[in-house]
């Protein structure tokens, strides 16, 4: 998953980075928020984690515009803003979790992990379409019914594509997901990395859209 992480608190964000990425996830870190509204508005992260007392813009003011903009990405608000009137303000611009701070980065984690997998429909951790079957709990891969090893951006490309099975992902989408929105990549860092993974599967399990990107049929081979 890709995580934007909006958070002016310097410590407690490369925390939360740190151990985010630990878990294999892409973490994209902005610290005012007014380059937080513009970094959801892209529409790549599967998750936006808001601190309400943000300089530039406050975290409310965000929330009620991606809402009112209908950008419907899952946000956990984190703030030190404790009293019930305040989360209840949160959850009515449009939060889908909140945290009190201080709170602990593994209920953090475990929180995110719930509310993607309710984002998608998910009962529970485990993906399966055609031959490709991908458990996000344990990261295994199984293709025709046999293991399969991924890398940990391997793995990330393909829980992107397989959640969106059937539909086209922008290259752009793909890019900003898996390297950040500011994140450093070589020009065909993207092909080389469907092309890993296409010798791990199948060369006929991702379709490549010219012009546009990659898909995953619904009945891959």
């Amino acid at each position: 998953m890709h995580i934007i992480v909006i958070e002016d608190d310097a410590q407690l964000g490369a925390a939360i980075r740190r151990v985010l990425t630990q878990l294999s996830y892409t973490v994209t870190l902005i610290r005012h928020g007014t380059e937080g509204l513009r970094a959801i508005r892209d529409q790549s992260a599967d998750v936006v984690l808001i601190d309400l007392g943000l300089p530039g813009k406050d975290g409310l003011d965000i929330l009620k515009e991606i809402r009112a903009a209908h950008i419907r990405t899952p946000v956990i608000v984190m703030t030190a803003r404790d009293a019930v009137e305040a989360r209840i303000r949160g959850l009515d611009a449009g939060a889908d979790d909140y945290l009190v701070k201080p709170f602990h980065l593994d209920e953090l984690a475990a929180r995110i992990r719930a509310l993607a997998r309710r984002s998608k429909g998910l009962a529970d951790n485990h993906i399966e379409v055609g031959a490709i079957d991908l458990n996000l709990s344990t990261f295994e891969v199984a293709y025709r019914g046999q293991p399969v090893e991924l890398t940990r951006r391997e793995f990330a490309l393909l829980q992107i594509l397989i959640e969106r099975a059937g539909r086209i992902v922008q290259r752009q989408t793909l890019e900003n997901s898996l390297y950040g929105i500011d994140g450093a990549q070589t020009a065909n860092a993207l092909e080389v990395l469907v092309h890993a993974l296409r010798r791990k599967l199948s060369f006929e399990a991702i379709q490549t859209v010219r012009g546009f990107g990659y898909m995953i049929p619904r009945d891959p081979r």
